[in-house]
C-alpha cells in the first residue's frame, strides 16, 4: 500500500459493527478525572465536545464501573439512571461534532482503595492481599462466589443498556489492565481451582459469559468492542500466546473490535504509559497522608519506567493480526502521521490516540489540512498525574 492510499485510509470512513465512522481514528479511553461525586460534569462533555470538533472518528468515556462496587476510588463514575442525563448530554455534544461515543465499561476487581465498600473488602478471583488498597483500610479482597459471578455479569449487561440509553454509539468493555476481567484472565492473580479458574478456557469464562450477555441486551447491530492485554507486562502474567487465543475466543463471541493494549495498573503501571515516570507530581496530588509517604519513600521502586518509543506494541499487535480477522485496533506510542499510515499498511482497521490528543485534541483536523505531521506530546506523562488534580491535561 503507497503512503498515498494508506493516508486516504486513515481518513475514510469506515465500519464497526452496525456503526459507520468517519474515520478510522479513535479516542481511546484514558482516565479524564472529571466526575467529582462519581457525576459526569461539565468539564467531561466539553473534553469530550472538543476531541470529536477536533476530528476523531469516535471519542471514548474512559472507565465507567458497572457498580458503585466496581469503582478503583469514591470519585469514579459508576453507570445508574441518575447519571444518564449527563451522559446523554455528552453524547449529544460529540454527536453535533460529527463523531461517535463510545464509553468503556469496568470493574476494578481486587484493585480498589475505594472506603465505600461493604465490609471494606474488594472482590477478586481469588483471596489476596490488596496492596493498593492497603492504606485506605480495604487491605484484602475475597475469593468472588458463584453469586457474585452471576451479579457482575449481570451488572456489565445492565450497564450497557443503560449506555445505549444514554446515546452512546458503542460500548468498550474492559479485558485488559489488571483489572477484574483481566484478573482472570491472569495466572498470577487466578488461582481458583474450579470452573473459573486453572486452564486458559476457564480463565476466559468470565470475560465470554459478560460479552455474550452484554450482546443479549443491546442486540446484534450495536458495536461492542473489548480492550485487552497483549501482555501483562510481569512475570507469570498473561503472555502472548495466551492472548492470541483470546482474541480468537472473543472474535468467536461475536466481538466487533479488540482495542490491542497491555499492563497490569497494579504492578506494572506505566507499562501503557511508556516515557518518564512522573513521580513528582504523583506525590504532590496524593491526598492520602500514608499513601504520600509511601510513594515518597519505595515509589522509584514500585513504579518502574519504561524507555518511549513509537508504535511500541506494533511487533506484538502483528502477532495477533495474523490471527485473526475481525477489525483490530492498534494503540500505543501513535504519534504522527507516518505512524497512521504505518498501522493501515500493516492490516490494522482502526488506529487509538491517548496522550497525542490530550496534548492537541485538533491534531487529527490539522493532519487532514497538512498543517502538521506530529503531535507535540513528549511522552513526559504529566498528564497522568493531573487526572487526580484538575482532570486530564496536558501541562505544557
Amino acid at each position: 500500500m503507497s503512503d498515498e492510499a494508506a493516508r486516504r485510509k486513515v481518513f475514510s470512513p469506515a465500519r464497526l459493527g452496525g456503526l459507520e465512522l468517519r474515520n478510522r481514528i479513535v479516542k481511546t479511553a484514558t482516565y479524564e478525572g472529571m466526575s467529582p461525586g462519581g457525576v459526569p460534569s461539565d468539564a467531561l462533555i466539553c473534553h469530550h465536545r472538543d476531541l470529536a470538533a477536533g476530528g476523531v472518528g469516535m471519542t471514548t468515556v474512559a472507565y465507567c464501573a458497572v457498580s458503585p462496587n466496581g469503582r478503583t476510588f469514591e470519585q469514579q463514575m459508576y453507570m445508574r439512571e441518575e447519571i444518564l442525563p449527563k451522559l446523554r448530554e455528552l453524547t449529544d455534544a460529540v454527536h453535533a461534532e460529527g463523531a461517535a461515543a463510545s464509553i468503556q465499561l469496568g470493574h476494578c476487581g481486587y484493585f480498589s482503595r475505594n472506603t465505600e465498600l461493604p465490609r471494606r473488602c474488594s472482590l477478586g478471583p481469588t483471596f489476596r492481599l490488596n496492596e493498593y488498597g492497603l492504606m485506605s483500610g480495604v487491605p484484602f479482597a475475597r475469593a468472588m462466589r458463584e453469586a457474585d459471578i452471576a451479579q457482575v455479569t449481570e451488572e456489565f449487561a445492565t450497564a450497557a443498556a443503560k449506555a445505549v440509553l444514554a446515546g452512546f454509539d458503542a460500548v468498550e468493555l474492559h479485558l485488559g489492565h489488571g483489572y477484574l476481567l483481566s484478573q482472570f484472565l491472569c495466572p498470577a492473580t487466578n488461582h481458583r481451582r474450579d470452573a473459573w479458574g486453572g486452564s486458559l478456557d476457564n480463565r476466559l469464562r468470565l470475560p465470554l459469559a459478560v460479552l455474550g450477555r452484554v450482546r443479549e441486551r443491546v442486540g446484534s447491530d450495536f458495536p461492542i468492542l473489548c480492550k485487552t492485554n497483549l501482555r501483562d507486562g510481569f512475570r507469570g502474567g498473561l503472555e502472548l500466546n495466551e492472548s492470541v487465543e483470546v482474541a480468537r475466543r472473543l472474535e468467536a463471541g461475536g466481538v466487533d473490535a479488540i482495542v490491542l493494549s497491555g499492563g497490569f495498573t497494579s504492578r506494572t503501571p506505566f507499562y501503557l504509559f511508556r516515557g518518564a515516570s512522573p513521580l513528582k507530581e504523583m506525590i504532590e496530588v496524593e491526598h492520602n497522608p500514608l499513601q504520600k509517604l509511601s510513594l515518597r519513600l519505595f515509589g522509584r521502586r514500585a513504579i518502574r519506567e519504561y524507555p518511549f518509543k513509537e508504535m511500541f506494541f506494533l511487533d506484538e499487535a502483528r502477532v495477533v493480526r495474523s490471527a485473526v480477522k475481525v477489525p483490530l485496533v492498534l494503540l500505543g506510542g501513535i504519534l504522527s502521521l507516518d505512524n497512521l499510515e504505518t498501522a493501515m499498511r500493516e492490516g490494522f482497521d482502526f488506529v487509538a490516540m491517548g496522550r497525542a490528543l490530550i496534548a492537541d485534541p485538533d491534531l487529527i483536523n490539522r493532519m487532514a489540512r497538512g498543517e502538521v505531521t506530529r503531535s507535540r506530546c513528549i511522552s513526559c506523562n504529566k498528564c497522568v498525574a493531573e487526572m487526580d488534580r484538575n482532570g486530564v491535561r496536558c501541562v505544557l
